[in-house]
């Protein structure tokens, strides 16, 4: 198994990126407008839609400022039963986010494409939350045919 790994530091607290990562607002904000569904309780389902397809995550822990986790249950074949993990940390004025999309089964090219993805939405939820403006999907850098 591998996973994609980022570290990124917001300028608020960790309640403010807690909600970015719990509220369908919050989600539109920096993944992808096209958001639905409960983050905000354990056991539900977020939908989230994108130009050339979408995923389904049901949320499986939330801690309060602490640590949201996803485990995917629909998409694409690549990310059924991988996890998606922020960890939230105070640390000198910044709210550390420390992301991890994980249980590959191994690093095929989607992989390498999806971690860039990442980055530049992760990217996206630290200026949601500094600026109130993210570049969320459909507004994101496309980087291939993939988007």
């Amino acid at each position: 198994m591998v996973d994609i790994l980022h570290r990124i530091g917001v300028t608020s607290s960790p309640d403010d990126v807690y909600t970015a990562l719990t509220t369908v607002d919050g989600l539109a904000g920096w993944w992808t407008e096209d958001t639905e569904g409960d983050g905000g309780n354990v056991g539900g389902v977020l939908r989230f839609r994108f130009e050339p397809g979408g995923f389904d995550m049901k949320v499986r822990k939330l801690q309060p400022a602490e640590l949201v986790l996803w485990e995917v249950v629909d998409g694409p074949e690549e990310w059924i039963g991988t996890q998606i993990r922020f960890e939230l940390k105070q640390e000198d004025g910044f709210t550390i986010v420390l992301f991890r999309h994980e249980g590959w089964k191994e690093p095929v090219e989607f992989m390498y494409h999806c971690s860039t993805k990442w980055a530049t939405f992760l990217m996206s939820l630290k200026k949601l939350i500094e600026t109130d403006k993210g570049e969320p999907a459909p507004h994101d850098v496309k980087i291939s045919n993939w988007h």
